[in-house]
């Protein structure tokens, strides 16, 4: 009879950023070992705390089902020959099996006929193959960081204090850390800190809540998005319920008390961004603002215990934040006493790596880079390009960056505006960072798409011509991230400017800095964007072979490549598409290995060849003109046309005829006609094609 499953294993404090995480391979490795095992389930969930991690799985079989297991052996020319005797291999898969020779069965498979046992398996009692598992989930969780503790050799995210193990109320014995399973639990660290015993997973459930433990992470976050909006609202604002900040509090706490808080309203002079993130990253409160979006001298916190008197617990937070903010204060007055140009020029102490040169040095190069793609996207704003440029990474300088790093940019445009330079210049120094994360925004003006292009590429051709390629693994200067910036600017942007003449672009900038051939580096940097695109591409919906093969016919403008894919996929949703490609893809076939020349009319003898090069006359300047706009639908809709001249000439024209004059000229009219497809798409690529 099924029965219910509850495995908790209490520990110290996990870190934040690994609860998640853990709860994600617990469930996973759980599913997978009963289904693996043979015992079905019913709903299965982890749960946690940052004491505890938590499974309840429901309705879990009492017993494996009997079950036959076969097992492959040699092919049967191997296990038996010409005169039908068992060769050695028969012999010994046999015996490695228990079994006689005789009792070899015969299977057929996808490479002929093999030699087979079946054997039945008895299935065992759900407890029995339970404590193996649950320590063997256990011991597979991975985290970034381990620690051993005492004398033992087992290494996890905090030490093991406790492990509660039942099925259907019974205890499933194992031990894990030195730590032997039971039927104990633990509450809330001060609010319940005693043992009590559990009967079941239900049981386990009801007094965990009693215990002050709120063990569900969903229903904890719930609770405090609920109360800290509240907590803003009794002071009168709004609270910027950041989500990453409400994940990083939901695995911090087990008992979560939202607390209002307040600081002088001198602070609020100070960056709206700093401000934000000093009390998210350094102190993980929830900053409020009012109805206008204008930031308030409020905060609040989430406590993880209910204490009597909670204004005692606002004062102390009050402390903490306070002098935080009479350091970013101090950072921000004394940066004001020194100009941008002067932050700027203290670059040519800083090393952005050892050789590739300072930061100076990278803001020279991509300040020339940027001068080149002003001239071709906003000639008239060369001039804020390139002051956007010279003063882009001004603020590495300051002290409010070196404290707080994250808002590197948004310090820059706060300085370039307090300094009086123009709002275009000032939100470029921001945005030239932009996307910051996949999915990021864009920058929001051509100027700032300029720096924030230059810039990546600079990075991304450097470190590829100094070696520093990333592997599967590392990536120390986010050269993915950086590609999909640039690729994204382009695409969403409409930018037709050439992948190749961008890379050639930063590649004269480095001159001498390069420790690699620069034919090399161009060909590495551009295949790796062509492995972004492709991702990028697909990431939109878009079929993987489709991608492809557009990408495989080039894809040095990004705008083109996309309209490409698109007018392929709508060809296809018209079921129009298969049959073009299995037409072309023959053409290419029967190309393979050849070159011939150029098509020689007075050779077409055969109706259906003349046909062709007479359709091809008709249609090749529309699907040129087609194809120079981007017009790729209507490109498609003129090779339909093509297409029935294809087939025709293939039905009725033998191609590589004797007479070498004739063959070598249809060969010639077939390269004609696929030259107009070579920078669409490779239609061998294509599914369905062949």
């Amino acid at each position: 009879m099924a029965a219910d499953l509850i495995l908790e294993v209490g520990t110290e404090e996990i870190p934040a950023g690994f609860l998640a995480p853990a709860l994600q391979q617990l469930e996973q490795l759980a599913r997978a070992g009963l289904a693996e095992n043979r015992l079905g389930c019913g709903a299965l969930r982890a749960l946690g705390t940052p004491r505890r991690l938590v499974l309840v799985a429901e309705a879990v079989a009492d017993s494996q089902p009997d079950a036959v297991e076969e097992k492959v052996g040699p092919s049967l020319q191997a296990a038996f020959d010409s005169d039908g005797n068992p060769t050695r291999a028969a012999q010994g898969f046999a015996r490695s099996n228990g079994v006689e020779v005789a009792d070899l069965l015969r299977v057929e498979t996808e490479k002929g006929t093999y030699v087979a046992v079946k054997k039945q398996i008895l299935g065992r009692p759900a407890s029995g193959v339970l404590a193996e598992l649950l320590p063997a989930w256990i011991a597979r969780l991975h985290f970034r960081k381990t620690m051993r503790w005492g004398s033992g050799d087992v290494a996890f995210a905090r030490p093991v204090h406790w492990i509660l193990a039942l099925y259907g109320g019974e205890v499933v014995p194992f031990a894990f850390a030195g730590i032997a399973s039971g039927r104990t639990s633990r509450g809330h660290r001060f609010h319940a800190p005693e043992p009590f015993q559990v009967q079941d997973a239900a049981d386990y459930l009801r007094k965990i809540e009693q215990a002050r433990v709120v063990v569900d992470p969903a229903v904890r976050r719930k609770r405090i998005a609920a109360g800290v909006a509240e907590a803003a609202r009794a002071v009168g604002g709004t609270a910027l319920l950041d989500e990453d900040l409400l994940d990083t509090v939901t695995n911090l706490v087990e008992l979560p008390v939202p607390v209002a808080g307040n600081f002088e309203e001198k602070y609020l002079e100070l960056p709206r961004e700093l401000l934000i993130l000093t009390m998210k990253s350094h102190q993980k409160y929830f900053a409020v603002e009012d109805d206008q979006g204008r930031l308030l001298n409020h905060f609040v916190t989430v406590s993880n215990t209910a204490a009597r008197d909670l204004a005692v617990v606002a004062r102390g937070n009050e402390r903490v934040l306070r002098a935080r903010l009479s350091d970013a204060r101090f950072f921000f007055d004394e940066d004001q006493k020194t100009s941008l140009e002067a932050h700027a020029e203290g670059l040519k102490k800083v090393v952005f790596q050892s050789k590739l040169g300072t930061s100076w040095e990278k803001v020279e190069r991509f300040r020339s880079l940027a001068a080149q793609l002003a001239a071709a996207l906003c000639p008239v704003s060369a001039a804020s390009v390139d002051r956007i440029a010279r003063l882009a990474k001004a603020d590495l300088e300051t002290l409010m960056v070196y404290e707080f790093p994250e808002i590197q940019g948004i310090v820059g445009r706060e300085y370039a505006a307090r300094a009086g330079e123009e709002p275009l210049v000032a939100r470029g120094i921001e945005q030239h960072y932009w996307p910051t994360q996949a999915g990021g925004e864009l920058p929001r003006d051509a100027e700032s798409d300029c720096v924030s292009l230059a810039d990546k590429l600079d990075t991304i051709v450097g470190c590829f011509g100094v070696g520093l390629i990333p592997t599967g693994t590392a990536d120390p200067y986010a050269l993915r991230r950086q590609t999909l910036g640039v690729l994204r600017i382009l695409d969403e942007k409409g930018y037709r400017l050439g992948l190749g003449w961008l890379v050639d672009g930063a590649l004269e900038q480095l001159g001498a800095k390069l420790t690699r051939p620069a034919d090399a580096v161009k060909a590495d940097v551009l295949a790796f964007f062509r492995g972004r695109l492709e991702g990028l591409l697909a990431q939109g919906g878009l079929a993987a072979d489709l991608v492809q093969g557009v990408l495989d016919a080039g894809c040095d403008d990004v705008v083109d490549a996309r309209a490409r894919v698109q007018a392929l996929a709508a060809t296809r949703a018209a079921g129009e598409l298969a049959p073009l490609a299995e037409t072309f893809k023959r053409v290419a076939n029967i190309l393979k290995g050849q070159e011939p020349g150029a098509v020689r009319p007075e050779l077409l003898g055969e109706a259906a060849e003349q046909n062709l090069w007479q359709t091809y006359q008709g249609v090749h300047g529309a699907m040129g003109a087609a194809a120079s706009r981007g017009a790729y639908g209507e490109f498609l809709a003129e090779a339909g046309r093509l297409k029935a001249a294809v087939d025709g000439f293939f039905e009725a024209v033998m191609v590589m005829t004797e007479d070498s004059a004739v063959r070598d000229n249809r060969l010639a009219l077939l390269a004609t006609v696929a030259r107009l497809f070579r920078g669409v798409a490779e239609f061998t690529r294509i599914a369905g094609a062949g």
